[in-house]
């Protein structure tokens, strides 16, 4: 396993439309693993490809769980391929942050609940039924999968001022 770099707003990659995994092979397992150990070490909890400057529909996703003593289980998790089969009319919000946009939070409407299908690493599709963070963190990775980004679901004004600010901090890293 290697740690990859993350891409970070405002590069032009993230607005890439990811192409499809034709084959699940032993590359795209050790991009799945790679992009394991990136998004841990972030810390984060879910990481599409395009992130890591990989524009294939792939996403790692660990929404650990809490058990009643308190520990955490994790619950790592691939999604080949994914797409949104149906949506709830049903609302929620949480508060969302990405990796490609360092230490920016802000809370996004989106359906409470999703239906989609996926492939796994052993090739099988899988149709599952998501709720709750994972919905949200499911929506939010589909999201760079077609180069849409959370700050897209907020006001002009803050979207504005957000991509002003990742400009400008490039811009400065760049001389």
């Amino acid at each position: 396993m290697a740690l990859r770099e993350i891409i970070i707003l405002p590069d032009k990659q993230l607005r890439l439309v990811s192409r499809p995994v034709e084959k699940v092979t032993a590359e795209i397992r050790k991009l799945a693993n790679d992009m394991f150990e990136t998004m841990y070490e972030a810390p984060g909890i879910g990481l599409a490809a395009i992130q890591v400057a990989q524009p294939l529909r792939l996403i790692t996703m660990d929404i650990a769980k809490k058990n009643e003593d308190g520990e955490t289980t994790p619950k790592p998790r691939v999604f080949i391929n994914p797409e949104i089969l149906s949506s709830s009319e049903e609302m929620s919000v949480y508060e969302e942050g990405c990796l490609s946009i360092p230490e920016y939070y802000e809370e996004v409407e989106r359906p409470a609940k999703v239906r989609f299908r996926f492939t796994d690493l052993d090739g099988k599709v899988h149709e599952e039924d998501a709720e709750g963070l994972f919905a949200t963190c499911i929506q939010h990775e589909i999201d760079h999968l077609n180069g849409v980004l959370f700050v897209d679901y907020l006001s002009k004004l803050k979207r504005d001022r957000v991509l002003k600010k990742f400009a400008k901090a490039a811009k400065r890293a760049a001389e």
